[in-house]
């Protein structure tokens, strides 16, 4: 059995995450202790208690999905796991890059918190509101999504920016193209073209000056090469150099989520076993639709963490 884990993205987030691992174990509770101090507010209590509107913004949701899953690997590694001996990759989600680059210990969660907050204040600095917009298409192939950004993108900015498997992409650039790619996805067949409620284009050319501010900020915090190899969103192909993984985290912001082709890639290299590791189930249910090969596991509860110690330290 070949295992990777994998961090999930935005969208996973929801009021009461993280609660009962912070009451069950004080490794947990540490890890959103440390959060908490790295940005200097209680970003725990928002987490834990909302509201969801608080929870839901891309500044307080992306370190907040960090914090759930590092306070899973820390339970986990309490209880004797050791990340290189068991565990083949690691890949996240967009965000979930950065959780899984701090598992493997390339940043400390200090600067992971930090680095999100700067990275959800960015992305949602870049365009301005009202301005940007993304759209799910369901039932229609990458290519001819592609082709339809292509065509689109005579209104404006319009590029595919998650590639989820099962048939589902997500597009993302300037409104009117975006709603022009999802009529034109809807009449050439698409099961559905859904605009989304979203407060920035994510993952589009547009949000080339959050990927400027995220090169700053990532110049100026310690790294270290990963104790497991990344599989890197934008390259979709194991990546060990510390300076290579913060270029790749750059062209990340502006570059397309390979989610169906990381799924793939873990197929193809007899990866068995996806344990998902923190908030949600999002990314199981993906490896399902994505790859037959591929059996997912959720790891966020105190049953699930036990259930995935006795598997993996047998």
């Amino acid at each position: 059995m070949t295992v990777a884990f994998t961090f999930p993205g935005q969208g996973s987030q929801a009021v009461g995450m993280g609660k009962a691992l912070a009451e069950t174990y004080p490794e947990a509770r540490a890890v959103f202790e440390e959060v908490d101090d790295a940005l200097g507010e209680k970003l725990s209590t928002l987490m834990f208690e909302g509201p969801e509107d608080q929870l839901t913004l891309t500044a307080n949701a992306q370190p907040a999905l960090m914090a759930v899953s590092m306070a899973v690997m820390r339970v986990l590694e309490s209880q004797g796991l050791k990340l290189q001996d068991k565990v083949a990759y690691v890949a996240g989600h967009s965000l979930g890059e950065y959780s899984a680059l701090c598992a493997a210990g390339t940043f400390s969660i200090s600067d992971t918190a930090r680095l999100l907050r700067i990275r959800g204040n960015a992305m949602q600095a870049a365009v301005p509101v009202g301005q940007g917009a993304m759209a799910a298409i369901i039932g229609l192939e990458h290519a001819d999504v592609f082709a339809i950004c292509e065509k689109a993108s005579a209104e404006g900015s319009c590029q595919i920016a998650n590639d989820n498997g099962g048939g589902q992409l997500v597009i993302s650039g300037s409104k009117a193209a975006v709603e022009l790619a999802a009529k034109l996805a809807s009449e050439a067949g698409a099961k559905r073209a859904i605009m989304l409620p979203v407060s920035a284009p994510f993952h589009s050319s547009l949000m080339a000056p959050a990927a400027n501010a995220m090169r700053d900020a990532l110049a100026t915090v310690n790294k270290h090469a990963p104790v497991v190899p990344v599989i890197a969103n934008v390259r979709v192909a194991p990546v060990n150099d510390p300076s290579e993984i913060a270029d790749l985290l750059v062209e990340q912001v502006t570059g397309q989520v390979r989610w169906r082709e990381t799924v793939e890639w873990f197929a193809a290299h007899d990866v068995t076993t996806l344990y998902e590791i923190g908030s949600g189930k999002v990314l199981t249910g993906l490896a399902r639709r994505i790859s037959k090969d591929v059996s997912g596991v959720t790891v966020g509860t105190a049953e699930e963490i036990d259930a995935a110690l006795q598997v993996l330290l047998g």
